[in-house]
């Protein structure tokens, strides 16, 4: 089956580990069923000497590689802001800087544009596993019908981020990435949604995704909280939600986001969050 040619956006920036990226780009590359035409990767600010490595690595194997350096950090959205922009192909694919890629991922969702080209992104489920790729300790499932995942966006994020492929018109139509503190995702889908974007998970397992505890850490404190009720404001505003799931959404989030300590929200976020 000939498929049309798809972009994968990405971000790198010092921190990331240089093995884990290492890792992660060879799923992409190598063991894809359907390789990428293109992979447009945004170096967020200055990287260190082993990361510059790894890219050097890929640019010279792979001439797919498109590279764009910017001089300072400026943070996730904006550096997928600019990878969108910059990518070639209307279909563009997610993929984080340390995570795994299945390796039919790129044709699953491939095929499930072919067959649905009226969608205009297309997601999947997630496996999260801590230091070895076969250490499982969690799976995020997520709706599949379009109806089912905008009725799911009214409590939570329906799509898993780096398990995304969609079309850049799509995207761009509905105002792009803008930075929005750890929720860049979710308010692009919303945008997405009040402009009228056709929905799709596929209900399989596209990513296997690096997790640790700082990942919880990640989803409480002040900021985190600001920015989600931020987003659930918006969905008030817009009519997307009723005041009463307003109230509750806000209040579990004070709950979970200000209120409990990291190990407990860890284990809020395995035992109700995942399988």
């Amino acid at each position: 089956m000939k498929f049309v040619p798809f972009s994968v956006a990405m971000s790198v920036y010092q921190k990331d580990n240089a093995v884990f990226f290492d890792r992660s780009l060879r799923s992409i590359t190598e063991q894809q069923t359907v390789k990428p035409s293109e992979v447009v990767l945004v170096c967020d600010g200055p990287l260190n000497d082993d990361l510059n490595a790894v890219i050097a690595k890929y640019q010279n194997e792979y001439p797919i590689f498109k590279v764009l350096r910017l001089k300072r950090n400026k943070g996730l959205g904006n550096a997928l802001r600019l990878a969108v922009e910059n990518a070639s192909n209307e279909l563009i694919a997610r993929m984080d800087s340390d995570d795994v890629s299945i390796p039919d991922r790129f044709e699953q969702q491939l095929k499930f544009f072919s067959a649905h080209p009226n969608a205009d992104i297309v997601g999947g489920d997630i496996t999260e596993f801590i230091g070895e790729e076969t250490n499982i300790v969690g799976k995020r499932i997520v709706p599949k019908k379009d109806s089912e995942i905008k009725e799911y966006m009214k409590k939570r994020c329906a799509y898993n981020h780096v398990s995304v492929m969609y079309k850049k018109t799509a995207v761009q139509n509905a105002g792009g990435y803008i930075d929005w503190f750890w929720n860049e995702d979710y308010y692009l889908w919303i945008r997405m949604q009040l402009n009228k974007a056709v929905f799709a998970n596929t209900g399989t397992v596209l990513v296997n995704v690096r997790v640790g505890e700082e990942m919880y850490q990640r989803r409480g404190g002040k900021k985190y909280f600001q920015s989600e009720y931020r987003l659930q404001k918006l969905m008030f505003d817009n009519k997307m939600i009723g005041f009463s799931t307003f109230i509750v959404n806000v209040g579990k989030r004070i709950i979970v986001q200000r209120l409990l300590p990291n190990k407990i929200r860890g284990w809020v976020f395995r035992k109700f969050a995942r399988q």
